[in-house]
C-alpha cells in the first residue's frame, strides 16, 4: 500500500514535459504527411492532363495511319485539331508541319508509362520533368512544379476566368509508325490553370491551418495539464492552514533527498517541533487567532532553513524539519536558536516549544540497495523525533530532546511487539497468571484476578508492563481481552470437571471496548463457548473507562450483571470523578487503588479515607477489594475496617496457573 502510494506521487510529480514533444512531433509528422497528399493531388492534377493530351495524340496518329483519303485532306483534317506536330520519314525528311517545330529538342528524352513500345517522349521544358530510365515512366519534379504554382499563385489575379493558364509543360510525343520509318511528333501542351492552381492552394491552406490548430491545441492541452497538476500537487502536498507544505510532501520529498545514492555519505537532522498548549491558546483567544499563529511559526522556521532542506506542519501546532546534520552540539545550538525566534513571535503571550530531535545516517540506519540508493523511511525517523520530544513533555517549558539510545531501543521494542503481536496470539504465547485474593479475616481464598504474561521463544519472560501499554496505543488490547477471557472460562471450566472448589476470577477489559454496541453479548458468547459458569468471571473495568460515554457504559454494565456476570471498577480512587462514578453506575466489587497503601506521611490521613472508602462501599451494597498490600499491619487494619478481600504480596504474588490451582 505504501509503495502504490509512493508510486502515485512519483506520476504527479514527474516531469511531463515529453509527453507534450512526443505529441507535437506527431503532428509535425502528420502536417508532413498532408502535405505531401497535396503534392500528390497536384500530380494526380498534372497527370491526369498529361493522360488526356496522350489520349488525343493517340487519336491523331490512329486517323493518320488508318485514313484513305488523300494526303491533302487528311493533313487539313489534322490541322483542324489545332495541335503542333510534323511528320518524318525514315531519313528524317519532314513530310508535313504545323506549328513552331523548331521547340522540338531531341536530345531530352524522356520515358513515359505506356504499352506501346513504338511511342517515345521527348521535353524541352525546364519545368516539370526529368530524364528518366527506360520503364520507370515519366517522373514528374514535383519541387519544381510545387515552386512554380506556388510563385504564380501568390500573384494570381482572381478577377481572372477559372480556365486561364498559369503553368505550361510542353511534352512531345514520337510515335513510329507501323511502316517502321514513319515518325509522327506531336506536341502535348499541358496547363495548370487558376482553377487548378486554387484547388491545390485552398488544399494546401486548409490542412495547414487544421494542423496549426491542432498543435496549438496540443500545447494548450500540455499547458492546462500542466496547470492541473500544479493545483492537484498543492492540493495534496499544501497545507490549507498555513499556506506551506504538510506531512505527505515532506514524507515524500524527505525520503527522495535520503534515499539518494549521492547523498549516502550525508547525515540529516529530523526535527519535530510543537506548540504546548496551543488547543489553551485557541480557547483564550479564537480559531482564526489560532491559525494565524500557525501561519507566523511556519514563515518563522521556512526562514530559518537551508536549500534543500524543508518544513512542513504535521498536524494541529506540530511541524518537522529536515536539517542537514554536522555533529550534535551545532544542532542542537541550531534547533535552540529557532525556538528563541519562535519565542519571540509575540510580546504579550510566552510560548513554550519542544523540539525532538534524531539523527538520520543512512549507511547505519537503512539498508544500501545493489544501485547504491537506500532503503529507509523518513516517517518512521520522524517517529523517532517525536519520541525524544515526548521525553519533554512533563513541563510545559521550551526545550530540546536529541534521542539517545535508550529512546532507540525503546522505538525498536515497540516495533517489535506491533510485528509480533499477531503470531504471539495465534501461537498462544500469552500465558494466563492468576493472583489470589484473600478474605483477611479468615485468610481463606475467595477469588483472583488474571493477569497477562508472554513467555516468549525468542525474548523469554515479558511482565504485562513491557506490552499492554503498546497494546492499548495500538488497539490490540481488545484481542488481548477476548484470549484471557476465553482462557480464563476454559481453566474455570477445567477446574469444576476436576471437582475443584473454584473461586470467581476478575479479568480486565479495556476501555476501548465499550465503543462496541454489543461488548456484553462478546464476553457472554466467549464464556458460552467454554460452557463455564457466569458466576465465576467477574469483568473489571478501569476507572478511567466510566469517564467515556457513560450512556454507553450504564447499558454494558445493565445487560452484564443480567447475564450473572459479576462487575467492578478497579483503581478506584486514582482519578478525578471516583464519587460521581459510583453515584451512577450500579457495581458488584470496589478495588481500593494500591496507592493508599504506600506511604501514610505518619498522620493517618490514608486510613481516613479508606476506612470512609470502604464504609462507602458497604452502603452501596458492594464488596471491596484493597490490592498492593504487602506487610501484616495494613491487613490487621483492612480486616477490622471491614474490607472483603486482599490482593497483594502479602498473601501472594501473581502466579501460573497449575501453581494456582494448588491453592484452591
Amino acid at each position: 500500500m505504501k509503495k502504490s502510494k509512493e508510486i502515485n506521487y512519483r506520476k504527479l510529480t514527474r516531469n511531463n514535459v515529453w509527453v507534450g514533444l512526443v505529441a507535437l512531433f506527431a503532428a509535425v509528422c502528420i502536417h508532413v504527411v498532408l502535405l505531401l497528399a497535396t503534392s500528390i493531388l497536384l500530380t494526380y492534377i498534372v497527370e491526369s492532363k498529361i493522360q488526356s493530351e496522350i489520349d488525343s495524340i493517340h487519336g491523331m496518329v490512329a486517323i493518320y495511319e488508318n485514313s484513305v483519303v488523300p494526303k491533302e485532306e487528311l493533313y487539313a483534317l489534322l490541322d483542324k485539331k489545332g495541335r503542333e506536330y510534323f511528320i518524318t520519314d525514315g531519313e528524317g525528311k519532314v513530310l508535313h508541319s504545323k506549328g513552331q517545330i523548331e521547340a522540338f529538342d531531341s536530345s531530352n528524352s524522356i520515358s513515359w508509362q505506356s504499352f506501346n513500345d513504338n511511342v517515345t517522349y521527348y521535353s524541352n521544358s525546364n519545368i516539370g520533368f526529368i530524364k528518366s530510365g527506360v520503364g520507370d515512366g515519366m517522373v514528374i519534379n514535383l519541387l519544381d512544379i510545387f515552386k512554380e504554382v506556388r510563385a504564380k499563385s501568390a500573384d494570381v489575379d482572381f478577377n481572372l476566368r477559372s480556365d486561364e493558364p498559369m503553368v505550361t509543360m510542353p511534352i512531345w510525343q514520337d510515335t513510329l509508325l507501323s511502316d517502321g520509318e514513319t515518325h509522327f511528333y506531336a506536341k502535348a501542351s499541358v496547363v495548370i490553370t487558376v482553377k487548378d492552381a486554387l484547388i491545390w492552394f485552398v488544399s494546401y491552406l486548409v490542412i495547414t491551418v487544421l494542423i496549426a490548430i491542432v498543435i496549438l491545441l496540443l500545447v494548450i492541452a500540455a499547458i492546462v495539464n500542466h496547470i492541473r497538476n500544479r493545483r492537484t500537487l498543492a492540493v495534496l502536498f499544501g497545507d490549507p492552514v498555513t499556506g506551506g507544505k504538510n506531512m505527505n510532501w515532506f514524507v515524500y520529498y524527505g525520503n527522495r533527498i535520503i534515499r539518494k545514492k549521492k547523498n549516502r555519505d550525508r547525515k540529516y537532522a529530523v526535527v519535530s517541533i510543537e506548540l504546548v498548549k496551543y488547543n489553551l491558546y485557541c480557547v483564550c483567544h479564537s480559531m482564526s487567532a489560532g491559525e494565524e499563529l500557525l501561519r507566523n511559526i511556519n514563515d518563522c522556521l521556512t526562514k530559518n532553513i537551508l536549500k534543500k532542506e524543508l518544513c512542513a506542519r504535521v498536524s494541529s501546532a506540530e511541524f518537522v524539519l529536515l536539517l542537514k546534520y554536522t555533529d550534535e552540539a551545532r544542532i542542537q545550538k541550531r534547533v535552540s536558536h529557532i525556538i528563541s525566534q519562535l519565542e519571540a513571535l509575540s510580546e504579550e503571550h510566552k510560548f513554550g516549544f519542544q523540539a525532538g530531535i534524531t539523527v538520520v545516517d543512512p549507511t547505519k540506519t537503512g539498508e544500501v540497495l545493489k544501485n547504491g540508493h537506500i532503503r529507509m523511511d523518513i516517517k518512521k525517523e520522524f517517529n523517532y523525533a517525536k519520541a525524544a520530544a515526548g521525553a519533554l513533555s512533563v513541563t510545559d517549558e521550551s526545550g530540546v530532546a536529541l534521542l539517545d539510545d535508550k529512546m532507540i531501543e525503546e522505538q525498536r521494542w515497540i516495533d517489535t511487539v506491533c510485528e509480533k503481536q499477531q503470531s504471539a496470539l495465534d501461537n498462544e504465547e500469552f500465558v494466563v497468571y492468576y493472583q489470589p485474593k484473600y478474605d483477611p479475616r479468615t485468610d481463606k481464598l475467595t477469588g483472583a484476578e488474571a493477569l497477562i504474561r508472554w513467555q516468549s521463544p525468542e525474548f523469554g519472560f515479558v511482565p504485562p508492563g513491557r506490552i499492554i501499554p503498546i497494546f492499548e496505543q495500538n488497539g490490540f488490547i481488545t484481542q488481548i481481552d477476548h484470549y484471557m477471557i476465553r482462557h480464563v472460562a476454559r481453566d474455570q471450566k477445567k477446574w469444576l470437571d476436576e471437582g475443584k472448589s473454584c473461586v470467581p476470577v476478575s479479568v480486565n477489559v479495556s476501555r476501548a471496548h465499550f465503543a462496541e454496541d454489543d461488548l456484553a453479548d462478546q464476553i457472554c458468547a466467549l464464556v458460552d463457548e467454554e460452557k463455564a459458569p457466569h458466576e465465576l468471571i467477574e469483568i473489571e473495568l478501569t476507572e478511567s473507562a466510566f469517564f467515556d460515554d457513560k450512556k454507553a457504559m450504564l447499558a454494558a454494565i445493565a445487560k452484564l450483571k443480567n447475564y450473572g456476570f459479576a462487575v467492578s471498577m478497579d483503581d478506584f480512587g486514582s482519578g478525578y470523578s471516583s464519587l460521581n462514578s459510583l453515584k451512577d453506575m450500579p457495581l458488584d466489587v470496589l478495588k481500593l487503588d494500591a496507592e493508599f497503601f504506600r506511604g501514610d506521611g505518619g498522620d493517618g490521613r490514608a486510613q481516613i479515607v479508606v476506612s470512609e472508602a470502604i464504609r462507602l462501599a458497604k452502603n452501596l451494597n458492594m464488596r471491596t477489594v484493597a490490592e498492593g498490600v504487602e506487610v501484616k499491619e495494613q491487613v490487621d487494619f483492612l480486616a477490622k475496617e471491614g474490607c472483603d478481600m486482599i490482593q497483594g504480596y502479602y498473601y501472594a504474588k501473581p502466579m501460573p496457573a497449575d501453581e494456582f490451582v494448588t491453592r484452591i
